[in-house]
């Protein structure tokens, strides 16, 4: 029989596997690539797909083409989640390796462009734009990420947070974006950019090609019409809002998540253009009259770069809710893990860094073997995927306790309320920044639990530690600490008064505080003062 490889990428859906087709993950197969294990594999398959989530964002992938060329006989395609194809022949090689072999010679070219623009924005925006708010006009979102196919976490819950309000408080938004966001309301008005294929297999240099394809295609998707204001979300080398600001004479908004070098360097590797990206984000940070962060930390760092603080807001991350409430029903999802008459303790999130998820596994480990009889009738559930999944397993499978754990794998953005609903224990276990710098983050999650009325454990970190009341909404341990989560998860597993009687508080505390439409009311009432 003709044999199928497919190659998918983490989070994308799968349809039941073909008798003949042979599935690996994007990860696996790269890795095989570098091992050098794919060598052996010459023509083994009739043909190859690699699965993506838009055909738009697909870009150039070039070494992969390669790497499925070599092990492929017949046809090889590219195919997206609507089922659409790219036949990647030997034409389309041959003109990807033709630009592959000269963006080099351009990539001088293209900084330079960059720097010039960099150059000319810094000279006309000494400070805010001072413009007039016209809130009778539409908003202008712009999602500038190149990152695809997130259909869950925290920016996915702010970004629809925020566009889903902004309609209260002046005409219904605009949202540009390099992705469609999962639960963004079908009634908002929405344009996907197709980004851009040019320096697709160098590092860094798609963000810098993005400026000018993004701000051509808000500029269409305006039609003429003028922005109440512009809303963006910074990401890496992007000024498309200072630029289209300045352009049509309206106030620009920046939502600053934290330095994109600052991540580079600690969660990931240095930038390459390091002192160019740091241009970009200080330009962003002086020509918005709004920059609005999560966090005081946030707040602090932006000061030290000698930034106007009297223009930022600190505004914590919010929940709908209505989408996490109490009411929701997770017997489905208990039903379907086996966890019926088991206390569940859950944990949800993308497993990067900070959130301390394998501290988790430590302190699970911890609390089973110092509450023997408790242990037995309680489950861990972790919900999602990310890079350090492997780890928290590592340190399950350790301990034996990997068939007292339950691993879902990434879970929607709009399925998440269930699981939280089939969970009677919620646990936030960040920990601190590498470098002993102030947590400058603002859990989403924090709030979807605090929205479900659950019983909580969380770190009592920076902004976590403001936002609950130790044995009033919640209980909070010393970050990193694993013995006295271990203690916590204890004492909330055995005690169900206790848990309802945290988790009614901490909805009260969420709804009179922290939703997303009064998150948004304190964005629009900072930039009209």
């Amino acid at each position: 029989m003709p044999r199928l490889l497919t190659i998918v990428r983490p989070g994308l859906p799968l349809s039941a596997a073909r008798p003949d087709e042979t599935i690996i993950e994007l990860d696996e197969f790269t890795a095989r690539v570098k091992s050098g294990r794919v060598l052996a594999q010459l023509a083994r398959f009739d043909e190859s797909r690699m699965l993506v989530h838009r055909l738009e964002s697909a870009g150039r992938p070039l070494p992969l083409a390669l790497a499925l060329r070599w092990v492929t006989r017949g046809t090889l395609y590219i195919e997206d989640a609507a089922g659409r194809r790219r036949v990647i022949d030997g034409a389309t090689l041959s003109d990807w390796i033709a630009q592959a072999v000269s963006e080099p010679l351009k990539k001088r070219a293209l900084l330079r462009h960059i720097e010039s623009a960099v150059e000319q924005l810094e000279r006309e925006t000494a400070g805010p734009s001072g413009k007039a708010l016209d809130l009778s006009r539409p908003p202008l979102y712009l999602r500038s990420d190149l990152s695809f196919g997130v259909r869950a976490g925290g920016s996915v819950g702010h970004i629809a947070g925020v566009v889903n309000e902004l309609g209260h408080f002046a005409a219904p938004p605009i949202l540009v974006s390099t992705d469609d966001i999962a639960t963004v309301r079908p009634s908002i008005e929405q344009h996907l950019v197709a980004p851009s294929d040019a320096f697709w297999n160098f590092k860094e240099l798609p963000t810098f090609v993005l400026n000018d394809t993004l701000e051509t295609a808000a500029t269409r998707a305006l039609h003429g019409r003028r922005p109440a204001f512009i809303y963006q979300r910074y990401s890496l080398n992007n000024f498309t809002g200072v630029r289209l600001a300045r352009r049509l004479g309206v106030p620009l908004i920046i939502e600053y998540n934290g330095s994109e070098i600052w991540m580079s360097r600690h969660w990931g590797r240095p930038l390459t253009n390091e002192r160019l990206s740091d241009r970009i984000e200080r330009l962003n940070l002086r020509a918005a009259d709004l920059v609005v962060v999560v966090s005081r930390a946030m707040k602090d760092e932006i000061a030290a770069r000698g930034i106007d603080v009297s223009r930022v807001l600190v505004n914590p991350n919010g929940v709908d809710p209505d989408r996490y409430s109490p009411s929701i029903d997770g017997s489905a999802v208990r039903a379907k893990y086996g966890l019926d008459g088991r206390t569940v303790v859950g944990f949800i999130g993308t497993f990067g860094p900070w959130h301390g998820a394998e501290v988790l596994a430590d302190a699970y480990v911890k609390f089973r073997a110092s509450n023997p009889s408790l242990a037995a009738r309680t489950q861990l559930l972790m919900i999602g995927d990310g890079a350090r999944l492997p780890d928290v397993r590592r340190v399950l499978d350790g301990a034996r306790a990997l068939d007292a754990s339950v691993f879902t794998g990434l879970v929607p953005q709009d399925a998440g309320p269930a699981y939280l609903a089939a969970c009677d224990v919620l646990v936030s276990p960040h920990v601190p920044n590498p470098d002993g710098t102030p947590f400058f983050g603002s859990p989403t999650k924090l709030f979807e639990y605090m929205a479900m009325g659950k019983g909580i454990v969380a770190s009592r970190l920076d902004q976590i530690g403001e936002v609950l009341e130790d044995g009033k909404t919640a209980l909070l341990v010393p970050p990193g600490d694993a013995d006295a989560l271990a203690a916590a998860l204890a004492r909330l597993a055995g005690d169900s008064t206790l848990r309802e009687c945290l988790g009614a508080e901490a909805r009260r505390v969420v709804i009179a505080r922290y939703t997303w439409r009064e998150h948004t009311r304190r964005i629009v009432e900072a930039l009209q003062a």
